[in-house]
């Protein structure tokens, strides 16, 4: 696909059989907004966002509701060697590679907007990325699939394939706030569940050093459900500045199994979610600026949280982590469920 064919940018509603309504765009195949009553019945948006696209554009660096790719994470050094060839990668990140790139990374794209289904509770977006787009080899050919399903969920399923070996790891990178995206307030208060008794060390520029380590005896421990507020403040002088690590998840086979919970006290509304992925990246956004996001709320740093389902960061780099390579003729897929109910 030519960058002179690019479709133009379009809002699309979806309205589930239980109520939950979502409103999503082709810019970087965004979720906007999702909305679905709290315990007294009250509607509430549960994603920080704006209410424009200009306001994505603006604020590009916060990838907020967007889909990420075609790398997402941190690729260390901003470069990797594929079958004898070495690769190189804008360096956003300090020295290192974030989420896919700078000028054409998923989330800054125009998708392809393709079938919805007629009763609209789901649509396709596609997007073809050429060889050597971001420094990445290979045509690679993605579509996301939204769909509200009649259990209350928000389901997202990911494609993709290529003409030639290349990684792929594709995530979504919504700020969740379950007290509603007109709050002014941080999740301090969420109560957050990951079932992973493993998480991936790092050093100062968020790079893993290795192998995985227990989650036992630290501020990472969230087999139980935890309160995120007093974990953030311990983190808030290190290099993740809160929390922003990768949860290795139990015994991952590649189906569809619940992974994390999070909740607000104060509503009721819980959210699961259920992924394919082998881990999820943990983020309280203590590195988001204060914000002015919809309605004029002004979003504090510490504002949303993000659970972001997907292989783990600088996988080029660590063969003994699950492999991102997509092979010709193959396909990568992933499916990631977000669930709402109330206690």
């Amino acid at each position: 696909m030519s960058r002179t064919s690019e479709p133009a940018p379009e809002l699309i509603q979806l309205v589930g059989p239980t109520g939950i309504r979502v409103d999503l765009t082709n810019h970087g195949a965004r979720l906007m907004s999702l909305i679905v009553p709290d315990r007294t019945g009250r509607p509430t948006d549960v994603t920080l966002g704006f209410d424009s696209i200009e306001g994505y554009e603006t604020n590009r660096g916060l990838y907020l509701g967007a889909t990420v790719g075609r790398v997402a994470n941190r690729t260390a050094g901003a470069s990797f060697v594929l079958d004898g060839v070495s690769y190189s990668l804008a360096a956003n990140d300090g020295a290192h590679h974030l989420h896919g790139g700078v000028a054409r990374s998923f989330d800054r794209v125009i998708w392809t907007v393709g079938a919805r289904d007629p009763d609209s509770t789901s649509v396709e977006f596609s997007h073809v990325s050429p060889h050597l787009e971001e420094g990445y080899p290979g045509n690679l050919e993605t579509a996301v699939t939204y769909t509200l399903t009649r259990q209350g969920g928000l389901l997202i399923d990911y494609r993709a394939s290529a003409n030639v070996r290349t990684p792929v790891n594709l995530t979504h990178h919504t700020y969740w706030h379950l007290g509603g995206s007109d709050s002014s307030t941080t999740v301090d208060d969420h109560i957050l569940t990951v079932l992973a008794g493993q998480y991936l060390p790092t050093d100062r520029d968020l790079i893993p050093l290795g192998p995985a380590a227990t989650v036992g005896g630290t501020l990472l421990d969230f087999r139980q459900p935890a309160a995120v507020g007093p974990r953030i403040a311990a983190l808030a002088g290190t290099p993740s500045a809160g929390l922003d690590h990768n949860m290795v998840l139990d015994d991952w086979d590649s189906t569809l199994r619940w992974a994390a919970r999070l909740q607000h006290p104060g509503n009721g509304l819980v959210m699961d979610i259920h992924t394919t992925e082998p881990g999820v990246q943990v983020y309280s956004a203590g590195m988001m600026p204060p914000t002015v996001g919809k309605g004029g709320a002004l979003y504090p740093t510490g504002g949303g949280i993000c659970l972001e389902a997907q292989h783990f960061p600088d996988s080029l780099h660590h063969p003994e982590y699950p492999t991102l390579i997509v092979e010709p003729g193959d396909s990568y897929r992933q499916t990631t469920e977000y669930r709402f109910s109330t206690s």
